[in-house]
């Protein structure tokens, strides 16, 4: 595996911002690895971090490298900052950073496949909202979305965070409205008839974000999504999201694994 840590200009914010970068390489005597590679463009999972943490910590508290390595997935990691993956009412527009340009900036940097079928989406906590936001407004982009301890429902988040809820969403009309609400994105990409990506929801049941979990379940199980609902005793830890990674990537559509 080939990991690349890539700082960039990008328009959209008006600032450098950072993304690390897994690609598949074949190799047959690295110490206690099996890896494969395509020989086209790479599919591609877009790994996506909490709150607190930034574009590095799924290669710090995790082996995602060594996961990935046998199934020839490249992994991009972009830094997002505490924006919830929004157009922030005061800071930059990482919604539209996360949606439009680093898909565009990533694949002019690396050979990663520009096919649905061939692209994923996954984070945790923050990031578990920002892979379901991306699956469920942007299904001709995704094939599958993981959440792993996902804050679903962003109107809770005035209560736990009330000045990043101020300061991404404001007085709260932008976090209820398309694209912040998960519910209604989901409602409506239902009843548009278009292909929903495959959805993959984990959460434990000693987790904080454990009610916005079952809240979001339910309403999918009611709207007959194709998702795959995951709980476990558990809390917000790396443990648990370690373990649980490596069910994803089990679970994620690779037709045509090396």
């Amino acid at each position: 595996m080939a990991l690349i840590q890539c700082d960039f200009y990008s328009d959209v914010l008006g600032i450098s911002s950072s993304m690390t970068v897994i690609l598949p390489q074949k190799a047959h005597t690295q110490i206690g690895m099996v890896s494969n590679a395509a020989q086209e463009k790479h599919k591609t999972l877009l790994l996506l971090h909490g709150l607190s943490d930034d574009h590095t910590i799924w290669q710090r508290r995790t082996s995602i490298e060594r996961y990935v390595a046998p199934l020839g997935l490249a992994v991009v990691m972009p830094a997002v900052n505490r924006s919830f993956y929004a157009n922030m009412m005061s800071g930059g527009d990482y919604w539209t950073f996360i949606s439009e340009e680093l898909p565009a900036i990533a694949r002019s940097f690396f050979p990663l496949s520009e096919r649905r079928e061939d692209n994923f989406v996954a984070g945790l906590s923050m990031g578990g909202y920002g892979a379901f936001k991306l699956a469920l407004n942007k299904p001709e982009q995704y094939a599958a979305a993981a959440s792993l301890s996902g804050a679903l429902d962003v109107m809770t988040i005035k209560q736990r965070e009330p000045v990043d809820f101020r300061r991404i969403f404001g007085t709260g009309e932008e976090a209820e409205q398309l694209p912040n609400n998960l519910f209604l994105a989901s409602s409506r990409l239902k009843a548009s008839g278009a292909p929903i990506p495959q959805l993959y929801q984990y959460c434990g049941t000693e987790d904080f974000l454990y009610p916005d979990n079952v809240r979001f379940h339910e309403h999918a199980e009611e709207l007959g999504l194709p998702l795959t609902y995951v709980e476990s005793p558990g809390d917000h830890a790396w443990g648990y999201w370690d373990t649980y990674i490596q069910h994803v990537l089990e679970w994620l559509p690779l037709d045509s694994r090396p």
